[in-house]
């Protein structure tokens, strides 16, 4: 009887054994299609920002996006440039996607191909599919200057690929895939790229994100969509207002030496080519150059968005 009971034992355990592993390797390959918060009313619309010069070889860029809070609701991590967790590895930009009444926050990723984000359009490489910034070659990152803005005395593994361009231009910069935003769905290479072996987010980008919360400058209610800090050239770097010119009343990073913006290109233009040995062109007026922000997705539709919910789900994990 004992005989039994022992084994019994035993084999339950190596069962509960078998089912941590498990969910150890799901933690780490779908990390990406985690919806870590609920919230019932939409993200604001994407601000219009110039994008800071990649300030040394082997830094990518990570856009700009809304995070929320529960008390104070939506606020805006700056677009950065980070050093990649290793080498061969791209970065998924988290969305924010609608489903069963609430919006859902998904987390971005590291990884090998790029995965799904929403077809949401965030410029500067990601036009909604896919990653067309630069590529991994022999252990170096090589920069498609058509879309990033790269300075070449500090950067030198470059490339020109016109095709990557979207030349449409729209005015709705929705943030959100669902019901009045983006309705594209997951292709099968994003498929395929969703089920790879992932990395979270860096402790970098980490503290980013948390420099941004701290900083009641970037919360839309404070802001009305309109960041104080829209950009930076590095985590705990200069922050840049949407037109590249510093971000004086910022909290974030390091505001010295910066009174006249951007050292090298100053991007307000993903979608044109750019001579990356002189400044691109930046209007310096904030309504022309929304103007000239890239198209969202094909597939986005300027239709009536969800009614919001009164009370926003309170925040939880789930997998989807």
């Amino acid at each position: 009887m004992n005989n039994q009971i022992n084994f019994k034992m035993k084999k339950t355990t190596r069962i509960f054994v078998l089912l941590c592993v498990m969910a150890f390797a799901m933690s780490k390959s779908d990390a990406q299609i985690t919806v870590s918060i609920n919230v019932g009313t939409p993200p604001p619309a994407l601000p219009v920002y110039a994008q800071p010069a990649c300030p040394t070889d082997g830094y990518m860029w990570v856009p700009g996006y809304w995070a929320y809070d529960d008390a104070d609701g939506y606020y805006w991590v700056p677009g950065v440039w980070v050093a990649a967790p290793q080498p061969g590895y791209l970065w998924t930009p988290a969305y924010w996607g609608y489903s069963g009444g609430y919006y859902g926050f998904h987390s971005g990723y590291w990884g090998e191909h790029v995965g799904y984000y929403g077809g949401i359009n965030y410029g500067y490489g990601y036009g909604g599919y896919g990653y067309g910034g630069g590529r991994w070659e022999g252990g170096s990152f090589r920069y498609n200057t058509a879309v990033m803005n790269v300075n070449t005395t500090v950067v030198h593994n470059t490339y020109v690929d016109n095709t990557v361009i979207n030349n449409t231009t729209i005015n709705n910069h929705t943030s959100f895939n669902g019901p009045g935003g983006v309705t594209a769905q997951p292709r099968g290479q994003e498929l395929a790229a969703m089920k790879e072996q992932h990395i979270q987010a860096t402790s970098e980008q980490s503290s980013h994100q948390q420099a941004a919360h701290q900083d009641r400058s970037q919360f839309a209610s404070v802001n009305g969509g309109h960041p104080t800090a829209a950009a930076m050239d590095k985590v705990g770097g200069h922050p840049f207002n949407e037109q590249g010119r510093a971000a004086a009343n910022s909290s974030m990073g390091n505001n010295t030496n910066t009174n006249k913006g951007f050292n090298g290109n100053n991007r307000t233009n993903p979608n044109q080519p750019v001579n990356s040995n002189k400044p691109a062109n930046n209007t310096g007026n904030p309504q022309q150059n929304q103007n000239q922000h890239p198209q969202q997705n094909q597939n986005q539709k300027p239709q009536h968005q969800p009614k919001p919910h009164n009370n926003p789900k309170p925040p939880h994990e789930k997998h989807g």
